[in-house]
């Protein structure tokens, strides 16, 4: 839907007097050469690049794209860039207001346009998944004809979301969460910028930490945060947002975490040693602390892994496919989500039984390697399917277990000098008390002498 009367007054408003605006408004870019991150998308050449106008293509025109990405990584802030820099006829419409019939309003006055004054039409269709697939069919001989070249953005998985003949008429532009430097370029560039806050107030480092952990890889949610501290101090006639003020204006308190630092490794190892010790809310506590500070959720995950062996191991032999599993879903979904992944995990493990004979195991296995015990492969457990080898005495008075009727064959396995060695002491926790049977009716039926 074009706009009316009223909110062409409110844009030109705006733009002659931007101080009304919020920060995160005034602080749009004005051409792709300011937006923050996305790089790999705004290569020369590249669609949206032509969308503003930079090359006509010929008969090659610029396609319609999704844009697919998290909350605050630009897909607004594209299509507004787009907007303002391409000569063409420019809508806007949002899935949550709009519906089929301001889809064909906007079709109809683009087939006017470019019928009448050879005006093409871009239209940006904000939160398209929220459109259900009548309304996305609406779309798509306005798409095929290119009678619109369509920009939609969603959160959302398109593939999921956005009905397969739009997906296959447009180009599918994935953006990547911003990085904390991205923000704090950001962050930055708004202090100073005239459009922004004049370098009315300066901000320090750790409350500059602070606000992008807040942020989250959203600019949208840095810019309004700044602004809320920002205000505050100026309030209390400041000219530094201290880190109290901005803790008190979100409402939200800075953890004390170096990413970098001991706390790191103090947190991170405190989590571990609760899940050891079976101290469940302990063990959550470290964990909540990790994802407030902005830990990267793959480093808690192989933490968890780690722990899954080093203190559970066959006691619970499905705290190791837990872990597994929540690395991996950490890996596909991220923050904020991965919180859920990560609790999950952490409190399987913290109420597992506790086993390390898999940790004391090879540890005493190494040792014994390092120390130089090992000695040559007995002679009937080498590799006998080579031409020569039965000359050798290789694989020569093998006996193969499963042609036994218990499964298992009196046969020397280990080196002449670790032969009697045992490495593995299973513990009577959990399910490893059935580990601790086998493992002696094993040993007996081997021949084995007890050290």
């Amino acid at each position: 839907m074009e706009p009316d009367l009223f909110t062409a007054a409110a844009e030109e408003r705006q733009e002659k007097d931007p101080a009304g605006s919020p920060l995160a408004v005034r602080m749009r870019p004005r051409s792709l050469d300011e937006v923050v991150g996305q790089q790999h998308l705004l290569a020369p050449g590249s669609p949206l690049r032509r969308l503003v106008g930079e090359g006509s293509g010929g008969p090659a025109g610029p396609s319609s794209v999704i844009l697919w990405g998290p909350p605050g990584t630009g897909k607004t802030t594209l299509a507004y860039v787009v907007s303002k820099a391409t000569d063409k006829r420019f809508v806007e419409l949002s899935a949550i207001t709009a519906g089929v019939k301001e889809v064909r309003a906007v079709i109809d006055g683009a087939r006017r346009a470019t019928g009448g004054y050879g005006k093409e039409t871009v239209l940006f269709l904000d939160e398209i998944h929220r459109f259900s697939k009548a309304q996305q069919d609406s779309l798509l001989p306005a798409v095929e004809n290119r009678w619109v070249t369509l920009i939609a953005a969603t959160t959302e998985n398109p593939y999921f979301s956005v009905i397969s003949p739009l997906l296959s008429r447009s180009l599918l532009l994935t953006l990547e969460p911003l990085t904390d430097d991205d923000i704090r370029g950001l962050l930055r560039r708004a202090l100073a910028d005239e459009r922004g806050l004049k370098n009315a107030v300066t901000l320090p480092e750790e409350t500059e930490e602070h606000l992008l952990r807040i942020a989250g890889g959203d600019a949208r949610r840095a810019l309004t945060a700044l602004e809320a501290a920002a205000g505050a101090a100026l309030d209390q006639g400041e000219g530094e947002i201290a880190l109290g003020t901005l803790e008190r204006t979100v409402d939200r308190a800075a953890v004390k975490y170096d990413r970098d630092g001991d706390q790191h490794y103090d947190v991170a190892s405190a989590l571990i040693k609760s899940i050891r010790g079976s101290d469940v809310d302990a063990a959550l506590h470290y964990l909540a602390r990790m994802i407030e500070a902005g830990e990267d959720p793959r480093f808690i995950a192989r933490r968890l892994m780690i722990s899954a062996s080093e203190d559970i191991g066959l006691a619970d032999p499905t705290a190791l496919p837990i872990a597994v599993a929540a690395a991996q879903a950490v890996a596909m979904i991220g923050f904020p989500e991965a919180a859920l992944t990560l609790s999950h995990a952490t409190i399987a493990l913290a109420l597992a039984p506790k086993s390390n004979s898999a940790t004391t195991a090879i540890g005493a296995a190494l040792d014994d390697v390092r120390k130089g015990l090992s000695g040559p492969v007995p002679p009937h457990l080498r590799d006998g399917h080579y031409k020569g080898a039965a000359k050798l005495g290789h694989a020569q008075g093998y006996v193969y277990p499963h042609d036994l009727p218990e499964g298992i064959a009196e046969q020397q396995y280990a080196p002449d000098a670790l032969k009697d060695r045992e490495y593995y002491t299973p513990g009577r926790h959990g399910a490893e008390a059935r580990y601790a049977d086998a493992v002696e009716w094993t040993r007996r039926h081997l021949g084995r002498k007890r050290s």
